[in-house]
């Protein structure tokens, strides 16, 4: 049986080495984005919803790109939230960078994250080259 090539993206987490993790892992045309929290370079978080989900999307984004893939090779996303009222907050910022590839989509309320301060966290998941038919007619 071949085995196939796993490419590992780090986003520089101090933690991905002692916990032993990935920012994502891509294995074919499959790229898997962990579970990411809004943080900044300076170690600072927003505590607007809206914009700590557009950091998680930034972040993820810088990953998949690293793994040679788009937002348009999105296919799911999962958005974690401390509160259900900050849904259409969350919704609009993924709106703005997935509107086109229309992922499927799942949101879900949790109990909490590790730090206090953070309101949400996204996962997702891509196929490289996987863009819409929508997509392909515009560009043709």
């Amino acid at each position: 049986m071949e085995r196939r090539h796993r490419q590992l993206v780090s986003s520089g987490s101090p933690y991905e080495e002692s916990i032993g993790f990935s920012r994502a892992v891509r294995v074919g045309d499959r790229v898997i984005v962990a579970g990411t929290a809004p943080n900044w370079p300076d170690g600072e978080v927003d505590p607007d919803v809206e914009r700590q989900t557009e950091r998680c999307i930034e972040i993820m984004l810088a990953a998949l790109a690293e793994a040679g893939g788009t937002a348009a090779d999105v296919v799911r996303t999962r958005t974690y939230l401390v509160d259900a009222a900050d849904w259409q907050a969350a919704g609009r910022a993924h709106g703005r960078s997935f509107r086109d590839a229309r992922p499927a989509s799942t949101m879900v309320v949790v109990t909490g994250f590790i730090d206090p301060r953070w309101r949400v966290e996204m996962e997702a998941e891509a196929i490289i080259g996987s863009r819409t038919d929508r997509e392909a007619a515009s560009t043709d």
